[in-house]
């Protein structure tokens, strides 16, 4: 009994997370296929695990010396229950998060600098370039990029949307020098770091991100140069268009690119403000 009740607070804990939106908080959308099939799963298991209960029978508990749920002392009953009952717990009460700059600001701004190993505990914390290089060899990572690369290289536009953003952004640190003077357009909130030292027509537009899980999440975008006298604040979302250029970076002592913005404008937050890494 005690897995059949595991099996479906599993399923409606998936299912109300599904239904509230929420899952995408924490796993790559791409990957939904596999969070119906595992409540597919959990749904047959429960009914087979039922129908053993029931055929079971009395006799057949006393015979396995399997002590009923009803017998049980009042404790292991009381932790029992509060056990199987917490996943749902957690899945009704916990808020859905809301993003913005402050998220960034806490966790503290950090890009690897030039010829820094990511190897450690922060390994999957990402910052501007999503990287998912640690999931490829290094020569098939190449071969993907490289095939990524030549399928835009004759594009003298780049619109970035929600589905291609963080693979473009990927693509854009790997290889910026061939998309510079290449129009780029895309979306997202603005972000400024009060201790970077860069000009008040400098900002960080940002997207949050799921590689694979919340694990490897991240946030990411460029450097804007927004024109003189235009400025937007912090978790303003904006869309913007200009042409790529770099420029060296002391706040991370490397030359990276940036977008040196030729218009923008205000736009509402999306409803889902994550974007998923396609594979």
């Amino acid at each position: 009994m005690i897995r059949f009740l595991i099996l479906v607070s599993y399923y409606f804990l998936m299912m109300m997370l599904k239904i509230s939106d929420r899952l995408n908080q924490y796993i790559n959308a791409h990957y939904n296929y596999l969070i119906y099939l595992s409540m597919g799963l959990s749904a047959l298991l429960a009914i087979v695990q039922l129908v053993r209960w029931v055929k079971m029978g009395e006799s057949k508990i006393k015979e396995e010396k399997v002590e009923p749920f009803h017998e049980l002392s009042k404790g292991v009953r009381i932790r029992s229950l509060f056990l199987l009952s917490l996943p749902l717990v957690v899945g009704f009460t916990f808020p859905k998060t809301s993003l913005d700059s402050t998220i960034v600001q806490s966790k503290g701004f950090h890009f690897p600098k030039s010829g820094e190993t990511t190897n450690g505990a922060d390994a999957r914390v990402q910052y501007l370039k999503p990287d998912t290089s640690i999931y490829f060899n290094q020569n098939d990572y190449g071969k993907i990029m490289e095939k990524l690369r030549r399928s835009h290289e004759n594009k003298k536009e780049l619109t970035i949307t929600a589905k291609n953003y963080l693979e473009m952004m990927e693509l854009i640190y790997y290889a910026p020098n061939e998309f510079l003077g290449k129009k780029i357009i895309y979306s997202g909130f603005v972000y400024r770091d009060s201790s970077a030292q860069m000009g008040k027509n400098m900002a960080f537009i940002f997207r949050f991100g799921v590689v694979h899980c919340i694990a490897d999440s991240g946030v990411f975008g460029l450097l804007n140069e927004f024109p003189k006298n235009v400025f937007f604040e912090n978790n303003e979302w904006v869309k913007v268009a200009g042409v790529l250029e770099t420029k060296y970076v002391s706040l991370f002592k490397q030359t990276l690119p940036f977008l040196k913005v030729e218009s923008v404008s205000k736009k509402r937050a999306p409803s889902n403000q994550y974007v998923y890494r396609k594979f």
